[in-house]
C-alpha cells in the first residue's frame, strides 16, 4: 500500500479539434487524431482510477467539470505557466507545498503505461531521491521526486529527443532509478500496427 502522502500529477491537453495530437494529425487528419486522444485519456483514466493514493488531473485550457474523470476519484486543476517546463514545476512546487512528499507526474498519450508502472515508481520513490520513464522517442513518459529539482524544468527543448538526456544530466548528482522504456504516441508510426488503434486508421489503410 502506497502511503497517503504521494501524488500523481496526471497532465492533460482539452482535446479540442486541430489542437491535439498535431504530429500523428498530420498523416492521419485532425478527427481521427482527436479521437485517437480521447481514447488515450480515457485508457490513462482506466489505469490511473483506482491507485491508492492522491491524484491531480491538470487540464492545459480549462478545467471541464463534466467529462469522464469523476471527481470521487480525481481532483481536478489548471496547469499554470507560459511553457510545459514552467507548468509542470508549478504542479510539483503545489503537490509539495500541500504536504505531499512523493509526486511524480505522467501525460495521457501512453496506451503501454500501466498501473503496476505507476505503483512501481512509487514504491521506487522510497528508495531513490527521483524516478524516470524513458520514452522511445527520447523524452520521458514519467517523472517523480521527493524534492523539487528546478533545474529539469528549464532550458528544454520540450517535445524533441534531447529532453531524457538533459533531464537526467540534471539529476545525475541524486540517487536515480531508471524505470522500463515505453513508447509514447506522437506520430503514425506509433500506432500504425498496434491493434486498438486499428479501428481509427481504417480511412488510412483504405486509402493505402
Amino acid at each position: 500500500m502506497i502511503e497517503d502522502r504521494s501524488l500523481l500529477l496526471i497532465f492533460t491537453r482539452n482535446p479540442e479539434l486541430g489542437k491535439c495530437k498535431t504530429r500523428l494529425a498530420a498523416t492521419i487528419g485532425d478527427e481521427a487524431a482527436l479521437n485517437i486522444y480521447k481514447f488515450l485519456l480515457q485508457h490513462t483514466e482506466n489505469v490511473t482510477r483506482d491507485l491508492s493514493l492522491t491524484k491531480w488531473v491538470c487540464y492545459s485550457e480549462a478545467i471541464n467539470p463534466d467529462d469522464h474523470w469523476d471527481t470521487d476519484y480525481f481532483k481536478k486543476k489548471l496547469q499554470m505557466g507560459n511553457d510545459l517546463g514552467e507548468r509542470m514545476e508549478n504542479a510539483f512546487r503545489a503537490g509539495f507545498k500541500a504536504g505531499y512528499k512523493h509526486i511524480a507526474i505522467i501525460g495521457s498519450d501512453l496506451y503501454d503505461l500501466s498501473s503496476k508502472d505507476i505503483m512501481n515508481a512509487f514504491e521506487l520513490l522510497k528508495n531513490s531521491e527521483a524516478v524516470i520513464g524513458p520514452a522511445k522517442d527520447g523524452g520521458y513518459y514519467l517523472l517523480g521526486m521527493n524534492k523539487i529539482q528546478p533545474a529539469v524544468f528549464k532550458n528544454k527543448d520540450w517535445g524533441t529527443d534531447s529532453v531524457l538526456e538533459a533531464t537526467c544530466r540534471d539529476l545525475k548528482s541524486l540517487d536515480i532509478t531508471k524505470l522500463e522504456v515505453r513508447n509514447d504516441v506522437d506520430v503514425y508510426d506509433d500506432i500504425a500496427e498496434v491493434p486498438a488503434f486499428q479501428p481509427f486508421l481504417k480511412h488510412i489503410k483504405n486509402d493505402a
